[in-house]
């Protein structure tokens, strides 16, 4: 029987746009307009066996990003579950799991301490992961003063370094210089050598997820549109996307 990591089923996530929800003077009237939902993800089901890298393609707004900040506690789901079979899990992603107004090393140890790690523990990491990010002095200011690329270097060498049991990388492949880039990358892949590590990535590059992938699963308007093989996947992705 295989090895299951990740279990997902039936999931689905609705957004309620601010600008259609009621005005308190709304709330006083017997009628009130009906607020619009957004189905960001629609009945979505699969399954990731431990070990094994999942690439996730689609479109700008066909719930990627969504499915994965779900998957590791950030949002509730509206239906369905997200089962991780008592795996730790990380979110690599730009924007996310930072408190803005204290200093990257600070956010370092408290990223560790949420992921269940001891303050000592994170300390004795700590070294490692300034190494790899790459970011000078800006390790001692507020991340509020971080550009993108800082805050996804910085968010790459917790993530990297802190090696959970599933990973998930949303975009940060892709930020950064070219050498920051190779170097992540080359990270990545020693990280997916280790059979016991689930990775499941977002990104834009097809010629990396076609390096990394085991399978691809195609997200479209919030429902799986084709899930397999990955060079497949891929190729029925692209003509789809130039038709």
């Amino acid at each position: 029987m295989e090895d299951i990591a990740i279990e997902v089923k039936n999931l689905c996530i609705d957004y309620r746009p601010l600008k259609n929800l009621p005005s308190i003077k709304s709330l006083f009237k017997e009628k009130s307009e009906k607020v619009k939902i957004v189905h960001a993800v629609r009945d979505v089901s699969f399954n990731v066996k431990r070990g094994e890298i999942l690439g996730v393609i689609g479109k700008n707004g066909s719930g990627k990003s969504t499915m994965l900040r779900a998957m590791a506690g950030i949002f509730q789901p509206d239906e369905g579950s997200i089962d991780l079979k008592g795996n730790t899990i990380s979110l690599m992603s730009i924007g996310v799991g930072f408190n803005p107004d204290v200093s990257g090393l600070k956010n370092i140890i408290l990223s560790g301490m949420l992921l269940g790690l001891s303050e000592q523990e994170m300390i004795e990491k700590t070294p490692e992961i300034i190494e790899f990010a790459e970011i000078g002095d800006f390790i001692d200011m507020p991340v509020r003063t971080y550009s993108s690329g800082m805050h996804s270097k910085l968010a790459f060498a917790i993530t990297a370094n802190l090696e959970t049991d599933i990973m998930l990388v949303d975009e940060v492949l892709s930020v950064g210089d070219e050498r920051f880039k190779k170097k992540s990358r080359e990270k990545m892949k020693s990280l997916i050598n280790d059979k016991s590590r689930t990775v499941i990535m977002v990104s834009h590059d097809m010629n990396t997820m076609m390096q990394l992938c085991d399978r691809i699963l195609w997200l479209h308007d919030g429902e799986i549109k084709e899930i397999g093989d990955t060079e497949k996947t891929i190729s029925d992705y692209k003509n789809f996307m130039n038709a």
